[in-house]
Formats: C-alpha cells, sequence, structure tokens
C-alpha cells in the first residue's frame, strides 16, 4: 500500500513552509530515520526524517515551492515489493503515514481540521508549468500556479523572483496586489462581480495595498513581499500590544566592576587548541545577571493565563539575535544555573545558527523571559515589546562614560541605561522595580555572579 508524506508542523504555530530542497529522488529507497527533506519555516530550515521504510515513487511537491500547507502531500513511498507506477498513481488516496496518526499541534487560532483540508492541494505540481500566448514556458511553482488561476493571473505576465526566473507564490501575490493582468480565457470567461472577487480574497489584512500605494507616485517604488518570518513577527507583534498593557521601568547601572571583572576573567581563560575556552562579553554577563535576578524575584519570573498565573521555576532567558529579513530570540535553558563560560560559548553557537537559520524550535520557543541589546549599535536606551508569553523583556543600551555624583563630588563611570518592559497583568510597577534593583545589584557587584 503507497505510503503518504505530509507536510510536517514543525513547531506548534507553523501553518505553512517553504520546501527549500529534496534530498532523495524518484527512485530512491529510504529508511526510517533517513534525512530526505530540507524545510524553511518563518523562522528556520530544517530536516525532516522519513518515517517509514520503502521507495520514493513520487515527489508530488517540487523543491522550491512555497507556501505548502501543514499536511499538504508532498511524497509517496512505495512499501517493499510495490510497483513505483501503482503507489505513484495512487497518490494521496493511500492510507497516511505513520506521522500522521496523531493530530499536528495546533496554531495560533487556526482548528487542526481547517489545516487538514488543504492536504490536496499541492497536486497540481503534475501539471505542466504555464504557457504564455508567445508559446514560450513559463517556469512557476505548482501553487504560484493554482494561485494565478484562482485570481485569473496570467503568469507569463509575472516576473519571476526564484531559482532561473521561476515565478512563485509571492510573486503571483504581489501581482494580484498591484493589479496584475488577468489571463485572457479567465477574463472573457469570468463575469465582472466574479472577478473583482478573487483580488479581494487574496488581498492582505491591514490597510490595502492600493489605499497604501495612492499615496506615492508611481515608479517611486518597488515593492517586497513579506516573508514568512516578517509576517509572524508583524502578528506577534500587533497580538503583544493588543493584549498586554506594557509599563516601563528604567534604571542606571555602573560597569567599572563588571567591565574589570570581564577583562580578568578573560586573560584567566584556559587556552585550547590555542585559543581561550571562552571570551567573555558584555552580554553574556546581562544574561546571568537577567537570570540571577528572576531567580531572586521569583514573582516576577511568570506567564499570564486567563485562567492561572504561570510561575516558572527556572529563568530560560530569551536573547534576540538580528539575523537577514528579521530577528529570532534563541533561548539560554536555565541559565540561573549555569557558569558565565558556558553561556557565553552556549550563546555564540546559538547566535550563529541563528543567522544561519538553523536553529529547531526548542531552541527559540517559550522561555520565561528575553534580553534585546541594542548597546553595540550605539543606542542609549530604549523601550522593547514584550513577547509572548513572557511577562518582561530587558532593552539594554549602551555602556558610555558619564559624569556622575559620588560622595558629593563629581566623578567619572561607565554607565549604562536600561529599561524593563513588562506585562502589568502580572508584574505590577513595585514587582518591576524590585526586579530591576536585584539586576542592577549583579551588575554593580558582578563578583555575585561567580558565587
Amino acid at each position: 500500500m503507497p505510503i503518504n508524506i505530509t507536510m510536517p508542523a514543525l513547531s506548534p504555530t507553523m501553518e505553512e513552509g517553504n520546501l527549500s530542497k529534496w534530498l532523495v529522488k524518484e527512485g530512491d529507497t529510504v529508511k526510517s530515520g533517513d534525512v530526505i527533506a530540507e524545510i524553511e519555516t518563518d523562522k528556520a530550515t530544517m530536516e525532516v526524517e522519513a518515517v517509514d521504510e520503502g521507495t520514493v515513487a513520487k515527489l508530488v511537491v517540487a523543491a522550491g515551492t512555497e507556501g505548502v500547507k501543514v499536511n499538504a502531500l508532498i511524497a509517496v513511498l512505495a512499501a517493499d515489493g510495490e510497483d513505483l507506477a501503482a503507489a505513484a498513481s495512487g497518490a494521496g488516496s493511500a492510507a497516511p503515514a505513520k506521522a500522521e496518526a496523531a493530530p499536528a499541534p495546533k496554531a495560533e487560532a487556526v482548528p487542526a481540521k481547517a489545516e487538514a483540508a488543504p492536504a490536496a492541494a499541492p497536486a497540481p505540481a503534475a501539471a505542466p508549468a504555464a504557457v504564455s500566448s508567445s508559446g514560450n514556458r513559463t517556469f512557476s511553482s505548482p501553487l504560484a500556479r493554482r494561485l494565478a488561476k484562482e485570481a485569473g493571473i496570467d503568469l507569463s505576465a509575472v516576473a519571476g523572483s526564484g531559482p532561473y526566473g521561476r515565478v512563485v507564490k509571492s510573486d503571483v501575490e504581489a501581482a494580484v496586489a498591484g493589479g496584475g493582468k488577468a489571463a485572457p480565457a479567465a477574463a472573457a470567461a469570468a463575469s465582472a462581480p466574479q472577478a473583482a472577487a478573487a483580488p479581494a480574497a487574496a488581498a492582505p489584512k491591514g490597510a490595502s495595498d492600493d489605499a497604501v500605494l495612492k499615496l506615492f507616485e508611481p515608479g517611486s517604488y518597488e515593492l517586497v513581499p513579506h516573508d514568512g518570518m516578517r509576517k509572524t513577527i508583524a502578528r506577534r507583534l500587533v497580538e503583544s500590544k493588543q493584549t498586554i498593557p506594557h509599563f516601563y521601568v528604567s534604571v542606571d547601572c555602573e560597569l567599572d566592576a563588571l567591565m574589570a571583572l570581564r577583562a580578568q576573567l578573560n586573560d584567566a581563560a584556559p587556552r585550547k587548541d590555542n585559543a581561550p575556552a571562552y571570551k567573555l562579553s558584555v552580554n553574556d554577563m546581562v544574561i546571568k545577571a537577567m537570570a540571577l535576578a528572576l531567580r531572586d524575584v521569583p514573582d516576577a519570573n511568570v506567564s499570564w493565563t486567563d485562567s492561572n498565573m504561570v510561575k516558572h521555576k527556572h529563568a530560560d532567558v530569551g536573547v534576540a539575535v538580528s539575523i537577514p529579513g528579521g530577528l529570532i530570540t534563541p533561548i539560554i535553558r536555565k541559565a540561573e544555573q549555569k557558569t558565565l563560560s558556558v553561556i557565553s560559548n552556549e550563546m555564540r553557537d546559538l547566535g550563529k545558527r541563528a543567522k544561519d537559520r538553523k536553529l529547531k524550535p526548542e531552541e527559540y520557543q517559550g522561555g520565561t523571559s528575553s534580553v534585546s541589546n541594542m548597546g553595540m549599535m550605539g543606542v542609549k536606551n530604549f523601550a522593547a515589546v514584550v513577547n509572548p508569553p513572557h511577562a518582561t523583556i530587558l532593552a539594554v543600551g549602551a555602556g558610555e562614560q558619564r559624569v556622575v555624583v559620588k560622595n558629593g563630588e563629581m566623578a567619572i563611570a561607565t554607565v549604562m541605561s536600561v529599561t524593563l518592559s513588562t506585562d502589568h497583568r502580572c508584574v505590577d510597577g513595585a514587582l518591576g522595580a524590585e526586579l530591576l534593583q536585584a539586576f542592577k545589584g549583579y551588575i554593580e557587584n558582578p563578583m555575585g555572579m561567580l558565587v
């Protein structure tokens, strides 16, 4: 019996992904655990392993296809001794693979049943590429062809941004938003109300493209379609600002003692393969100080739900990392228990893989609080947006020399401004101030982080 392979849900919030690469071809034999494909989600590129054994009878979705829905059929395996042609022709009708026996985790606000419906959507992969009226072939992804057909768009008039000029989903969406050229057959067959309905269904939420673009001079801009990461960031930030009552507390921390200890620890680092075993940064020490402050003020190490206050037993500190097209927040788990050298090396590894989009979902999802450091960019101070389900996020500014008053006299000190953004539903003003004072204590007396 043919074995269906479907687009897996690689995270609880995943609704669709891009099938960036097949690592097998039709006719290959695969075993359980073999890596068969690379899937690009909104935050990372992940490898997909085969659950069952068999021979690849058909790759239903082509490499490079964007916007493949979770649970959509992407390939078919022939069981041992089964004819490949028969298995391929039965694509979509066989019993699902074992991996599908358990329902995929629900995406935010999207029922699992609704996600399962588009399972047959990639079927047009077998359809020929679009052909222009001049007879030239237009290379396009299956999803792009389906969207173009639904919207009445002539693919030959759409400029492709995919590999080798391939027309992909985002190109069709841009053409729809820009009032793209309708396919001749569709334009003739469709009535006026129907023709107007198709683009409306594809319009993005919020201000319509037409309403915004009318404000600018034609030809003075270019349209850059949103990728999955930017859409996810936008959705989560809107959710945060609409549902979380933010308030902000700021404090200045003197860094001279911390800088001196950092230099001393780095100088004492043992060498391995002619390189120091670790190299501490100020950010590493900020992470540790935040984790210890959360440990010392456990009432602030919480998350809000409608029914309960979630009190966390450990400080899992997320660290905002800027990557091309957006940002991601890898998490240092149980940071209050880890040494500075362990935090430093772990952060270096997570940061590198974050920029390569190779993080696993468990490495950037969850956490109990976060740190966003823009000090290295010369920013003096700022206020960050709370990242649900966290109740707090610490915005860290640059350390700079300032005039301070000590014992009634002016002196020069290296000072860093930090601002704590909090969810007022679960962290009140006094509690937020207590957390910041605990953080300030570790920053200004850093030897406390070593005991």
